[in-house]
């Protein structure tokens, strides 16, 4: 600090000397005429400079000297102050060394109580582990003893009873095995018993009104169709010169005409319910106008098709309004259409999708479930019948296949697959539909079956029940919805037979197709007959 100052000082001096002596030569140079009233002026004005660095020396060793004694004083109070710092830093470092060393102190008492506890606990399990091992030679002592007793109570009892040990064994779990039969039998007895009085009077009630809220007419469709004639010249009419014009209308239309010995009537036989009612419609259309020829059958045929088309239509478009299903395609409305001239075990698969869409409805409201989509599942439930013959394949699958095409939802889809329970149904409304159709199907008059698959049906279930052992007879009642089981009382006991009758119900599930439900009736007879002489 002292230098700088004493720097400035001399370089203040030094400039002025400087400006003085440049002054002085320039007008030494210019007016030297004047040079010897300069040479006064110069003289005095060197006395005035040498003056100014007089003063200016005197003023910077003032100042250096007042710079060294600030420059003491700072250092004199910097050191007071780090030595309060020092102290400072000491005392504290001293406190936190003394909490350290107490709170070791206190960790090493802990550390020798416990080190002192687990001496003891030591000590103590040390005497127990001797007290056990003692407990436990005297424990085996005495389990030898007892397996040499039971030894010989075991010698005693097989002498005693004339049964060896394995004998006795068997005896014995034959006994419990008849037991827990008994057992088995009442729990399932009872389980069951309080499942139906739980649940049948609910579902009794559910379908109750949901079968009087459903008041569905029933037609019997057959596989032929009998068209009048005014009279029977109007067959030759029909058969044409040489056959040609019954031969166009058989083969335009895919159906049999069978003119016989009836009076005024001619049969259509197909099992295509479209075909037969094409055929119908042109053969009418044919005697109403009284020109019959192959040229007028094709235009009739024709005709008769564009009208078989419209009522199709108009079918498919009456069930959509009957259940008041609403956003189906067009497409998928004419094949609701086609299932009117379908039919199934002779009941009329549109009628009976209607049917089912209505009692689905009626259920889901009991039930608290989606209605709308009740009745729209059970509507195209059957929608796969429509194409069954052009399509090969189960019914459900094709009608899986038409609602994916036009995507149906999820749910609905479901519902079509399960509705004959090819997959589980996992949705309340696969559950609702599946009673629904159960229902529409199994009510009487709904449906009817030709003679041979009946006896088929009869034959398969009696042949079921037979298969079983201990069977001695069974006969099948009421068209096949009740079984009459005897058997032999002495390979079936009274508790065996629920197990028995819960195997062969399982069984007929499993196997069978079958409207309704079939009732398993077990008889057990023991007869003992005696002559008094």
């Amino acid at each position: 600090m002292i230098s700088i100052w004493v720097a400035i000082a001399i370089g203040v001096i030094a400039l002025a000397i400087g400006c003085a002596v440049g002054v002085i030569i320039m007008n030494s140079s210019k007016n030297k005429a004047y040079d010897e009233g300069v040479a006064a002026g110069i003289e005095q004005r060197k006395q005035q400079a040498e003056a100014a660095i007089g003063s200016a020396e005197k003023e910077a060793r003032r100042i250096l000297s007042d710079a060294k004694k600030d420059a003491e004083n700072k250092k004199k109070s910097a050191l007071v102050e780090a030595k309060d710092e020092i102290y400072k830093l000491r005392s504290e470092a001293e406190k936190e060394i003394k909490e350290r060393r107490s709170e070791i102190g206190r960790q090493e008492r802990r550390v020798q109580q416990k080190e002192e506890t687990l001496d003891k606990k030591t000590d103590n399990l040390e005497r127990k582990e001797e007290v056990l091992q003692k407990k436990l030679k005297s424990a085996e002592e005495k389990l030898a003893e007892a397996e040499s007793l039971k030894r010989d109570q075991m010698n005693v009892l097989e002498r005693i009873s004339e049964f060896s040990r394995d004998q006795a064994k068997e005896y014995i779990l034959n006994t419990m095995e008849n037991e827990l039969i008994h057992e088995k039998a009442m729990k399932i007895t009872a389980y069951e018993q309080s499942l139906k009085d739980e649940c049948e009077e609910k579902a009794r009630n559910y379908i109750s009104l949901a079968i009087a809220k459903c008041a569905a007419d029933q037609v019997s469709e057959t596989a032929v169709s009998v068209v009048p004639l005014p009279n029977d010249e109007m067959k030759g009419r029909i058969i044409g010169r040489e056959g040609r014009n019954i031969r166009t209308l058989e083969t335009l239309t895919g159906v049999d005409l069978i003119i016989d010995d009836t009076p005024e009537a001619i049969t259509l036989s197909c099992f295509d319910h479209v075909r037969r009612e094409i055929a119908r419609i042109a053969l009418e259309k044919l005697i109403a106008d009284g020109r019959i020829h192959p040229t007028k059958i094709e235009e009739m045929v024709e005709k008769a098709k564009r009208e078989v088309e419209h009522r199709i239509r108009q079918e498919g478009e009456r069930a959509v309004l009957e259940t008041n299903v609403h956003g189906i395609n067009n497409e998928v409305v004419k094949l609701l259409g086609r299932l009117y001239y379908r039919t199934s075990y002779r009941q009329n698969v549109l009628n009976h999708s209607i049917e089912v869409a209505r009692l689905a409805g009626i259920l889901a409201s009991e039930l608290g479930v989606d209605a709308n989509l009740a009745r729209r599942a059970g509507l195209l439930h059957d929608i796969g019948k429509a194409l069954t013959a052009e399509i090969e394949g189960s019914h459900v699958q094709i009608g899986v296949d038409v609602c994916k095409r036009y995507n149906e939802s999820s749910e609905v889809i479901h519902a079509v697959e399960a509705h004959h329970n090819d997959v589980e149904p996992k949705t309340a409304i696969a559950c609702i539909v599946q009673a629904a159709d159960a229902i529409s199907a199994a009510r009487p008059a709904a449906r009817s079956e030709n003679y041979e698959n009946y006896i088929k049906r009869l034959q398969k279930l009696e042949s079921i029940c037979s298969s079983y052992e201990g069977v001695e007879k069974c006969y099948a009642l009421q068209a096949g919805r009740e079984i009459r089981i005897m058997v032999v009382p002495e390979a079936i006991n009274d508790e065996k037979m629920v197990l028995v009758a819960r195997q062969i119900a399982k069984q007929i599930e499993s196997e069978m197709d079958y409207p309704g439900q079939i009732k398993i009736n077990l008889i057990r007879e023991s007869r003992v007959v005696d002559y008094a002489k």
